[in-house]
């Protein structure tokens, strides 16, 4: 068949004029179709709430051209006269070049959805380079074996080869790969963040400096940096002082003698406390302090505790600093006894 019987009629010209002709036609109308793909396209998209579809012309942009002149090359293959073997080669060359079109159309897409929504996930910044990696490796390896599918290439020696070695690579890697996974489930639970205030039973306690990969960096109040391996991390139990929120509750025991008005220390306290908002960075006014007579009697003293709520936690040791030196020199002024533990010993003589 040749190129005018595949349109239906008959033009007297030879193959060596048509076919140039019809190649340059071609090329100028993919040229336009696709240019205005972009324009209405971009026209519709910018009236759309949501990123996918921007990110999918975005992806397009450049290879709907060339698959537009795929499309052109296939017509021209099944209009023009070749030998069996120049056309299965030229048909197998379409067919690769349409596949790995489309690979490249997937990866661009996936680069810019990672883009779009691992930079406003700011936990998931510090693995946006592995995952990138790994999707663009999977999108690749996908798309070769349904690309070898399609051409009739039997898949399945390579599927049993990447299930062999990939059960010999992750026994080989466990310890990495455990890592890994829980990276991810830390990243994407988000338990901790980078930047707050941790403390892991019978562990460490600090600020979180950055969630990795593979391991958690962590910077005690000495100033020093703690590496966490995130398996390690994931199966622990964590207590994260800045949350649900930053502020806590401060609760700081004060003991007096039996000789003292418990209405009249819990007067003082309160007092104290109150003063001290206004005066001392990291107490909070609000909510106000107040005083239980908890746990109550004891032994040698009458025990009282103070609440107040500080900024944060390293804000604790400061407040009770100062408070405790203020509830003092005010005890002392007041007349009331901090007493020391007694003990009566009694001795009989028989």
């Amino acid at each position: 068949m040749t190129l005018t019987q595949f349109f239906g009629y008959s033009i007297p010209l030879p193959p060596w004029v048509t076919l140039p002709i019809f190649l340059v036609v071609w090329i100028f109308l993919s040229y336009y179709l696709a240019r205005l793909f972009d324009k209405y396209v971009h026209l519709w998209t910018s009236k759309s709430k949501t990123r996918l579809d921007k990110l999918l012309v975005e992806a397009l942009h450049g290879p709907l051209f060339i698959l537009l002149l795929l499309i052109g090359a296939h017509i021209t293959l099944g209009a023009v006269e070749l030998t069996a073997k120049m056309a299965r080669f030229a048909s197998l060359g379409v067919s690769l070049a349409t596949a790995f079109i489309l690979i490249f159309a997937a990866v661009k897409f996936y680069n810019g959805l990672l883009k779009e929504y691992g930079q406003r996930y700011g936990p998931l910044k510090p693995s946006l380079g592995l995952l990138n990696l790994l999707g663009k490796a999977l999108i690749i390896l996908i798309g070769l074996l349904i690309t070898m599918e399609s051409l009739n290439i039997s898949i399945t020696p390579l599927l049993t080869t990447l299930g062999i070695g990939g059960l010999a690579v992750a026994l080989a890697f466990r310890d990495t790969l455990s890592n890994f996974f829980a990276g991810l489930y830390i990243l994407a639970d988000q338990p901790i963040r980078v930047g707050d205030y941790i403390k892991i039973e019978g562990g460490p306690e600090g600020y979180v400096e950055s969630v990795g990969w593979r391991s958690t960096r962590m910077r005690t109040l000495p100033n020093n940096i703690v590496v966490i391996p995130n398996s390690k991390l994931s199966e622990s139990i964590i207590t994260n002082y800045f949350l649900p929120e930053r502020r806590m509750s401060l609760l700081l025991p004060i003991s007096v003698s039996y000789n003292s008005n418990p209405r009249r220390v819990e007067e003082i306290l309160v007092e104290e406390a109150k003063k001290a908002t206004a005066e001392m960075e990291g107490l909070l006014a609000e909510p106000a302090p107040f005083v239980r007579f908890i746990p109550g009697f004891g032994d040698s003293s009458l025990n009282f505790t103070l609440i107040c709520q500080v900024r944060e936690f390293v804000d604790q040791y400061l407040v009770q600093h100062e408070l405790r030196h203020r509830i003092f020199e005010r005890f002392k002024k007041e007349g009331i006894e901090i007493p020391f533990p007694q003990r009566t010993v009694h001795l009989r003589y028989d």
